[in-house]
């Protein structure tokens, strides 16, 4: 579970509550036909922009912002570390044996240990990593649609509000329902754009990166195991992949020298 999303969407959610509650009933907040207007004519302005299979795809991606589960690339590192030891040792037929979470990294090692060669394999699945990337960020602009439209349809609420307002001046108890529609569909469209829509829509596009660079990583890993290169000189050529503060936590946690001279450093 990502707990960033998770509580910051929350949190989000609870402090404009908080006005709410601070302010007045939330009765007052609640309006059916801005909710119709914002919610509904939302979802429907997208699907138009999209294919429907897109459309519903997104919302099952969505839950990619909330849970997904992504190896480090230290842990990938280790993984390929582990992977070239046994193949110099037993052969890279003993892949095979080894089991992997990671749907990208068992088909590359499937086509590994069937003998294809390391240009096929390289192109075949830098071919998927390309298709994987592109799917992804369809979800995301699925989400940053949302998040521009729900703002326009806040203001064609306000504008429908206000025109029932301007109509029924003669009627004081009409004018009433009539602003709060104007009102509420504003506020609910910046709500569901900027609490909603396009943070999920800015942390799938970080899931879609994060998710290119470990398959990269394991592409270039892949590689260097086919070229018999030694299993150290492999992991010198990946750590160019890991953000050089975990680089450095990683190299004091298997030197117990420099845990002591980091120890001495902050002291």
């Amino acid at each position: 579970m990502d707990l960033a999303t998770l509580l910051g969407m929350i949190g989000a959610l609870l402090i404009v509550l908080l006005a709410v509650l601070l302010g007045s009933s939330t009765v007052v907040f609640i309006n059916v036909p801005s909710l119709l207007i914002v919610l509904g004519g939302t979802l429907l302005v997208v699907m138009m922009k999209f294919s429907l299979a897109d459309f519903l795809r997104a919302l099952k991606v969505a839950s990619r912002a909330f849970k997904y589960p992504l190896e480090s690339p230290q842990e990938l590192i280790e993984t390929i570390v582990e992977m070239s030891q046994t193949a110099r040792r037993d052969s890279m037929l003993a892949l095979e044996s080894m089991t992997f979470t990671n749907t990208f990294l068992h088909e590359a090692v499937q086509m590994v240990v069937d003998g294809i060669d390391k240009e096929t394999v390289h192109a075949r699945m830098a071919k998927q990593l390309a298709q994987t990337s592109a799917r992804h960020a369809q979800g995301a602009r699925i989400f940053y649609a949302a998040a521009d439209v729900a703002p326009a349809m806040g203001m064609i609420g306000t504008l429908i509000g206000l025109v029932q307002m301007l109509s029924a001046m003669e009627d004081p108890k009409a004018i009433g329902p009539a602003m709060a529609v104007a009102l509420l569909t504003t506020l609910y469209g910046a709500v569901l754009a900027n609490i909603v829509a396009k943070p999920i829509g800015d942390k799938l596009s970080l899931r879609r990166q994060q998710e290119s660079k470990n398959n990269a990583l394991l592409l270039d890993g892949i590689g260097a195991i086919q070229d018999g290169l030694n299993h150290r000189v492999i992991e010198t050529l990946l750590e160019v992949y890991v953000n050089p503060t975990e680089r450095r936590a990683a190299q004091a946690n298997d030197d117990p020298a420099l845990d002591s001279v980091a120890a001495e450093a902050a002291a």
